[in-house]
């Protein structure tokens, strides 16, 4: 008789559930199916040439360290090329204030390890990050969400939920935001937003972990200082990474915070992976040296904004006046708003018979809404697949539509 494995799990493995992103991309490696579901990077961005020399180099000349263990937070070279590159957005900081984490991924789930008990409140956007939201389930974070408009997070909800929460005694640990073309929907947050969503984690006493992967990747509008850069309290944590702007397979992401913090969150990465790949660390430090890492951003901008206006096309070309979609200023997403009587998780199943996937909006939402919206994505398939998956969704959803 085979073991009963239920037993033996914790609660909080119990309680989690696989990711709905992934599991859809299981259910579509055939090669027929024109895939706008995941945020993958397009391999034409990778510079595979550069990363062999480079990393040849490393081998030959530093292999004992590369090879090593090293410091739970980070190389100190690499740490000083990140901030380096911050600064010249505003984002000022020393060695003490970032921490080398293995993803961007891993930083959200230090930052959920490091502020929420079981009950703890965690204020996040409708929608959401998938991955963030789970991260910070993990830890028994329950979360709130707050309503979006085309410039980011809505500052009188947020004020009112933040004075409900407080007269029912519960504790709110963080505001989670996406501050630039965010994920899933695409928006911005404006400078005024900013500037008020300061003011109003000093005024009820709460952190703001401001994840921001997708920064330099604007195709058009002038650039907005980030929350961290205005905040002068230490009260914001600030996510970013290497694999939007680089490659996601070097598993290379950074947390910048005020040093307390840091030095927690580095107490608790030992607990996880004592510390990141120091072979990865060594190749983004050099290539960073180089001077390399800004000419592959332009380069990157270009090719996704050419495939974001082949999407934005396409949508205007392919779907119903009923659907409306988002129009992101940089990024990797758009999300489109049907009809309320279409589920587009029940939908998703005559896409795939199309061959052709999307995202089912739903677990992005925090209050468990959004059941007629979906995301998707422009950064992986090419502009011709871009055109033609549009088309075929678009099909789909003339279907379902009402007269």
């Amino acid at each position: 008789m085979s073991i009963n494995t239920k037993e033996f799990y914790s609660v909080l493995a119990s309680k989690m559930e696989a990711s709905a992103i992934r599991e859809i991309l299981k259910l579509v490696q055939n090669p027929e199916v024109i895939s706008l579901a995941g945020g993958m990077p397009d391999p034409k961005t990778f510079p595979v040439e550069d990363i062999r020399k480079i990393t040849q180099k490393v081998l030959s000349k530093k292999s004992a360290q590369a090879l090593q263990y090293s410091s739970t937070e980070g190389l100190p070279e690499l740490r000083k090329c990140i901030l380096e590159n911050l600064a010249k957005d505003g984002n000022d900081g020393e060695l003490e204030n970032i921490i080398i984490s293995s993803g961007s991924q891993q930083g959200l789930d230090l930052v959920g390890k490091v502020f929420l008990s079981p009950g703890d409140i965690a204020i996040v956007e409708l929608p959401s990050y998938l991955a963030a939201l789970n991260a910070f389930y993990s830890y028994g974070g329950e979360l709130v969400g707050i309503p979006m408009d085309e410039d980011g997070m809505r500052m009188d909800i947020l004020e009112e939920e933040l004075i409900r929460l407080k007269n029912e005694g519960k504790k709110v640990k963080f505001i989670y935001t996406i501050s630039n073309f965010q994920n899933p929907a695409g928006a911005t947050m404006s400078l005024a937003r900013r500037k008020k969503i300061i003011e109003i984690a000093h005024k009820f006493n709460v952190f703001i972990i401001e994840d921001n992967p997708y920064e330099k990747l604007r195709f058009e509008g002038e650039p907005i200082p980030s929350i961290y850069s205005l905040e002068e309290n230490g009260s914001v944590i600030s996510l970013g990474t290497f694999s939007k702007i680089l490659c996601p397979g070097l598993r290379l992401a950074w947390i910048l915070g005020n040093e307390e913090i840091i030095g927690k969150i580095a107490i608790l990465k030992q607990a996880t992976d004592l510390c990141t790949s120091v072979l990865n660390q060594l190749i983004a430090s050099d290539y960073c040296k180089l001077g390399k890492l800004e000419e592959n951003i332009e380069s990157n901008v270009q090719i996704y904004k050419r495939k974001r206006d082949v999407m934005l096309n396409a949508l205007e070309k392919y779907f119903p006046k009923e659907v409306s979609w988002t129009k992101p200023q940089g990024g990797f997403f758009v999300v489109a708003t049907l009809p309320e009587y279409i589920d587009t998780k029940e939908m998703l199943k005559e896409a795939i018979e199309e061959n052709v996937a999307y995202v089912p909006g739903g677990p992005f939402f925090a209050d468990r809404k959004g059941q007629n919206t979906m995301r998707l994505s422009f950064c992986f398939p090419s502009e011709e697949d871009i055109e033609e998956g549009v088309k075929r969704i678009g099909n789909l959803i003339k279907k379902k539509i009402r007269n």
